[in-house]
């Protein structure tokens, strides 16, 4: 962590440091017997205000004691002003001069008392009750004007001059005209004005983000909940009138300690900022916060024993967790993608000039209470250098790459100038930390039954999908959890450029798996294989079913080139963009090269939209078509009825619905399946059936998920799948062929045995 200078230790002293986003003057309040607040206090407004005076503008200032409390730019611009305008007052020495009031001997004394009170003390420590104390002053001696004989009047005119030059300037300033609504009977010394400008973001003093503690003062909270287990944070949701976008309110581990706990944190981050970790220590990121947290561990129980501090092991565990965080981790992104409902993180540049935005489930784009800092953006992008082996540099100005760190998965994308011309800039893509699946799905509405079923049967009948879509409309988080409808005693191959899909998770519960990283499609190192080449080594590993992450470049060709010789017998499955299967065909042939006869070797595209509320505000995901591709025609898919859908979206039944097609039978991709099967072939009834019976045991789980949500999470539908194949293939072998009714009277009774036990552990 970048070390910042030494603070005087003498209570108002000041440094200023450069900061990327400007000049920021740190004030050390330690040890003064007063709350540091500029708002409450005209002695600290007054003494910022003069170290201005000294320094010049600066674009932040922070009052450091027990904690940090930092004032943004847009309220230290308004302390600027104020500056400005006592140097500018001051330098006009006829203003405080006596000879602009030396024509009345008799009044000289008492309004040059006045005008010096009001630049020299009030300007500074009350600007606000400068200008009503003048202004009212004005008033008075205007009417004093109108009573006083001619001899007297030159006298008057001219110290009302004085007057008028001095609120002529504070009427130009912000924190004038932003109070001017309050003015009316406002009492000088009450500081209810500045309470409502002014409001500090406290940082704690081991680290550099900042948080606006407060919530918004004119905010309606709509939400609320708490977020981690061991470390716990509470997140708000609030609507601010004229705002579109809401507000996520977070109140992160970091800034609910105790002043012992702050205590020690600084004092072990102290430490631990003198233990550089040697670069191949990053190559391994879950080995060094691993090594980090022991280490924070032991430093904090010794510091506390050294201070006479009782702190059980929990106590130090959670602290070491957060000094871990901010030293070899990645700050409070950290703990915004702890929670479960945020999509998308995105911090814009010029770093620390605007809060971070975040993409929420249910209230979409918020803008959150954290302001990062440019030295944790700057080590933040050294670490993804070291984690990925990528370059991120003028001539690679863009890095993919992803973040894994506990009970977390994210993709990253990091651009850095001369593509972002103000610096660096983060987008976070948080994935589910178990897979999605298809019962996940459709408790959120995205697929029907009916469809999990057909897409369950797809899969398992070996065929070539391309899950489409726009940008963050669900493709990988849908593609993740067709994975899991693959029988586990299949080999399972994933080419990315980007480790997204949950293979790590997947080899846990039991899959074969072998995820291959290949170059990236954007800026990629030389020292990576191309995905091209990637797809042709993987058809040298034996018989597998080959996951493609993204579809999107040159390695198109291979993979259809693969895929037309038939070296790909199991199920082939990628994502790539395209709103439409005919979007999809412009894209692989148009776009990406592939031969229109090589595109008929795909034989099923699904596309995954957005939808939106009739207010445009709120979106929400859907599975709004499931198309077969025919192979009988020739130049133009779209012309020659290329495309059938076999289900389709209703928009306004909010659902996804069979068409006439797969009704009744007409469709080539499921006869062809069908074909392959001796009870089937000929028969579409039972091929109908086995459809239904599949969406039926979706829906079991679904029913059964009320009460136990475990049963539609990844462990425990790869389970269901298998005992699904294992009790059909059972009763086949006992009847000849088996009746739905008994299927499902045996898969729910090996459900009931299931939860019970699992209930029991």
């Amino acid at each position: 962590m970048p070390e910042t200078k030494q603070m005087p230790d003498k209570p108002f002293s000041f440094l200023v440091e450069k900061e990327a986003e400007g000049r920021s003057l740190l004030m050390n309040c330690a040890g003064v017997p007063y709350y540091p607040s500029i708002e409450d206090s005209e002695l600290f407004m007054s003494k910022i205000i003069d170290a201005i005076i000294e320094v010049g503008s600066v674009t932040t200032v922070t009052l450091t004691s027990d904690r940090n409390y930092v004032y943004p730019s847009e309220q230290v611009e308004m302390l600027n002003e104020i500056a400005r305008i006592y140097v500018k007052l001051v330098r006009q020495k006829e203003i405080l001069s006596v000879k602009t009031l030396e024509i009345d001997k008799k009044r000289m004394p008492s309004r040059l008392a006045f005008v010096r009170k009001v630049v020299t003390e009030m300007l500074k420590a009350d600007p606000v009750g400068a200008y009503v104390y003048t202004l009212r002053e004005l008033r008075q001696q205007r009417v004093e004007l109108e009573k006083a004989p001619i001899k007297d009047k030159q006298s008057f005119q001219a110290y009302i001059s004085v007057l008028e030059t001095i609120l002529s300037e504070l009427e130009r300033t912000k924190l004038v005209k932003e109070s001017r609504e309050q003015l009316p009977g406002h009492m000088v010394g009450d500081r209810k004005i500045y309470r409502e400008i002014f409001s500090p973001m406290i940082r704690p003093n081991f680290m550099y983000t900042r948080l606006m503690a407060e919530p918004p003062i004119t905010g309606e909270e709509i939400d609320s909940y708490t977020i981690g287990t061991d470390e716990k944070s509470d997140v708000a949701i609030y609507r601010v009138p004229d705002k579109i976008q809401y507000i996520y309110h977070i109140m992160p581990p970091e800034f609910q300690l105790d002043q012992h706990e702050y205590s020690l944190l600084d004092e072990a981050r102290q430490v631990l900022a003198k233990y550089k970790p040697k670069e191949k220590g990053f190559v391994d990121p879950q080995r060094m916060r691993t090594v980090f947290f022991n280490i924070s561990r032991d430093l904090l129980d010794e510091l506390a024993v050294s201070k006479g501090l009782k702190m059980d092991y929990d106590e130090i565990k959670r602290l070491a967790k957060i000094l871990v965080r901010l030293t070899v981790g990645f700050g409070l992104v950290e703990v915004l993608l702890s929670d479960d409902k945020v999509e998308d993180i995105y911090i814009n540049s010029p770093i620390g000039l605007t809060p971070i935005f975040v993409k929420h489930a249910d209230y979409g784009e918020c803008i959150s209470n954290i302001i990062p800092n440019m030295r944790d953006a700057e080590a933040w992008a050294s670490r993804f250098r070291l984690i990925s082996g990528r370059a991120l540099d003028e001539a690679n100005p863009v890095m993919d790459t992803e973040l894994i760190i506990p009970e977390v998965r994210a993709r990253v994308a990091v651009v850095q100038q001369p593509l972002s011309p103000y610096g660096l800039s983060f987008a976070f893509r948080r994935h589910r930390q178990r897979p999605w699946t298809l019962p996940l799905f459709m408790e959120n509405r995205m697929i029907s039954p009916l469809g999990a079923g057909l897409l369950w049967f797809l899969v398992d009948g070996s065929r070539t999908m391309l899950i489409a879509g726009t940008r963050g409309s669900g493709k990988s988080s849908l593609l993740g959890a067709l994975m899991i409808e693959i029988m586990r005693k299949f080999r399972i191959i994933t080419i990315e450029d980007t480790l997204e899909l949950p293979t790590t998770y997947l080899r846990r519960i039991g899959y074969d798996i072998l995820p291959m990283k290949v170059r990236s499609a954007i800026i990629g190192s030389k020292a990576e294989m191309s995905a091209s080449d990637g797809i042709r080594t993987s058809l040298r590993l034996g018989d597998s079913c080959l996951i493609i992450g993204e579809v999107r470049s040159t390695e198109t060709i291979a993979l259809y080139e693969a895929m037309r010789v038939g070296a790909l017998a199991n199920v082939v499955a990628g994502t790539i963009h395209g709103d439409s299967p005919y979007g999809v065909f412009d894209r692989v042939v148009n776009d990406l090269g592939v031969q229109t006869t090589s595109f008929k070797a795909t034989d099923v595209i699904v596309v995954c939209n957005k939808v939106r509320s009739p207010d445009m505000m709120s979106e929400y995901r859907r599975v709004v078509e499931i198309a077969e591709v025919r192979k009988h025609w020739t130049e133009d898919p779209m012309r020659e009825n290329g495309f059938v859908s076999l289900m389709k979206y209703n928009a306004k039944n909010d659902t996804l619905e069979p068409t006439k097609e797969l009704i009744e039978g007409e469709t080539d991709v499921i006869k062809s399946i069908a074909g392959n099967v001796r009870e089937w072939a000929g028969n579409w009834d039972r091929v109908w059936e086995n459809i239904l019976l599949r969406s039926k045991v979706k829906n079991i789980l679904m029913g059964y998920s009320k009460k136990n949500r475990f049963v539609i999470e990844s462990d425990f539908v790869a389970s269901a799948n298998d005992q699904f194949h294992r009790i059909f293939n059972k009763l086949k072998e006992e009847t000849g062929y088996p009746e739905t009714k008994d299927v499902l009277y045996d898969f729910e009774k090996w459900m009931k045995l299931r939860i019970k036990s699992r209930s029991e552990q």
